[in-house]
């Protein structure tokens, strides 16, 4: 299996599938961004080392980002995770692949559904104390019935993307995408 390796005289190396989205170049600047985030040089960013990134020190989602880039789901990110989330964000990206991502932001217990519960406490992350929870749970109960089109109480990644329609589509694509 061929593999690059990220610095020179470091054992430090993943495997090309890993990173079809970037070439050789990028993963190497990629490597050079997430070491000088491994504050503690422990190989993997804990919460408060992901949290330093200027981009999302004031996302109210930064938190599911990380439960989604965090794939072993041991609370930290190591770099073959890092290497994969950053990818959805690649101008090299599909689109399917943003949308994706975006959906896993709200599918919490990762079923592959967005239930009630998971609009309503991600929405929260967003509104905060902006709007009463009954109105909140108003808007929700809405999102759901115009959303989930067989009926069934929850949103299916389809129910998702035709919910989203083709210009926020669009422009989940382009908020969604990073020079690296």
């Amino acid at each position: 299996m061929e593999r690059i390796n990220l610095f020179q005289g470091n054992m430090t190396s993943i495997p090309v599938e890993l990173c079809a989205t970037f070439d050789a170049d990028e993963i190497r600047r990629l490597g050079k961004r997430f070491k000088k985030l491994d504050i503690d040089g422990s190989g993997s960013l804990s919460v408060q080392e992901f949290m330093s990134i200027p981009e999302l020190q004031q996302n109210p989602l930064v938190q599911r980002v990380i439960d989604i880039f965090d794939t072993d789901g041991n609370g930290e990110i190591d770099f073959k995770e890092f290497i994969g989330g950053i990818s959805q964000f690649s101008v090299k990206g599909d689109k399917e692949s943003k949308l994706r991502f975006a959906f896993k932001i709200y599918d919490m217990d990762k079923d592959g559904f967005i239930s009630n519960g998971e609009l309503f406490q991600v929405l929260k992350m967003m509104v905060g104390s902006n709007l009463k929870d009954s109105q909140l749970q108003q808007i929700v109960d809405k999102t759901i019935v115009n959303a989930d089109k067989d009926g069934d109480g929850k949103i299916s990644f389809d129910e998702f993307c035709a919910c989203v329609g083709d210009s926020l589509i669009d422009d989940i694509q382009k908020k969604m995408t990073v020079a690296v």
